[in-house]
Formats: C-alpha cells, sequence, structure tokens
C-alpha cells in the first residue's frame, strides 16, 4: 500500500490542530508552519476534510479550524477517507468481480493482498486522533538483528 502525501499531511495536520486547538480555532498558516506543509496544499486538504465533517471552519478575526467532534472520536481513517485517499492494497477495483489482468481474472495473490487492505483499515479505523496526541495504544515493531520483529506497545 502506497499512501501519499495526501493522506499523511491530512493526518499530519489534523494531529497539529487537535494539540494547539484548546478549544480555539486554529490558522492553517500556523499548521502549515509547524507542519512544513505548503498553505495551499493544507487549503485544498481542509476544504475536503470541512466536507467529510472531520472540522468546521470558523470566519472572521481569530478565525481558523476546529475539531468537528472530539480528537478521541476522530479516526484516522475518516480522515484519510475525506481527503479522497484509497486504503486498498490490490490493483482491482473495490467491489468488482473482475481482476486486474488483461483476462479480467484475479492474480493469484489478490486475496492476500485484499486481506491486507482490510488489517490496515481497520488498525485505522481502530486509532483516534486523541490516541496518536497521548501516543496511547500505539504499536510499533522492534526488529534486533536475527528477529524477524516483535510488537512493543508505544
Amino acid at each position: 500500500m502506497k499512501l501519499s502525501t495526501k493522506g499523511r499531511y491530512a493526518v499530519m495536520a489534523m494531529v497539529d490542530l487537535a494539540t494547539h486547538s484548546r478549544g480555539s480555532p486554529v490558522a492553517l498558516a500556523e499548521i502549515a508552519d509547524r507542519q512544513e506543509i505548503s498553505l495551499s496544499y493544507l487549503e485544498q486538504l481542509f476544504a475536503k476534510l470541512r466536507r467529510g465533517s472531520i472540522v468546521k471552519s470558523v470566519r472572521g478575526p481569530g478565525g481558523g479550524y476546529l475539531l468537528a467532534r472530539p480528537a478521541n472520536d476522530t479516526r484516522i481513517s475518516d480522515i484519510i477517507l475525506a481527503v479522497d485517499e484509497p486504503i486498498r492494497v490490490t490493483r482491482c477495483q473495490p467491489g468488482s468481480p473482475e481482476g486486474c489482468r488483461a483476462n479480467k481474472t484475479r492474480c493469484a495473490t489478490h486475496d492476500l493482498w485484499q486481506e491486507l487492505g482490510n488489517h490496515i483499515h481497520a488498525y485505522l479505523s481502530s486509532v483516534s486522533v486523541g490516541d496518536v496526541v497521548e501516543r496511547k495504544g500505539l504499536i510499533r515493531f522492534v526488529t534486533e538483528p536475527g528477529d524477524t520483529g516483535r510488537q512493543v506497545a508505544a
């Protein structure tokens, strides 16, 4: 799976917003500076996040953006989907009975990749913006020489 900058930047910006809002709107220019993301790119992302009811905008002096719901109720998967970032690892179109091969059949590893995509979606659905802000319950993999990796709570 390749997650483009669109999805990564949207999540980064939402975590920044949750960290710095404290009930007051946060200007996109501040997020852009802190996260080193182009302001015009953030404007495009936040337009999609607003349409997806992930954020709400406040106009006028002191305006900016607020989370539309509490950080603990805002799932990472919701953010990624709101900016039109698909969470899939197969080449096939989701829901299509046809495969991605020239003869319209599915490749031998299709089910493997589809299940991986399901796990990724389930994980991103289980993590909230609040979890990321608090670094709560996040899992990282540790590898050592000769080790295949083990999960460790962050």
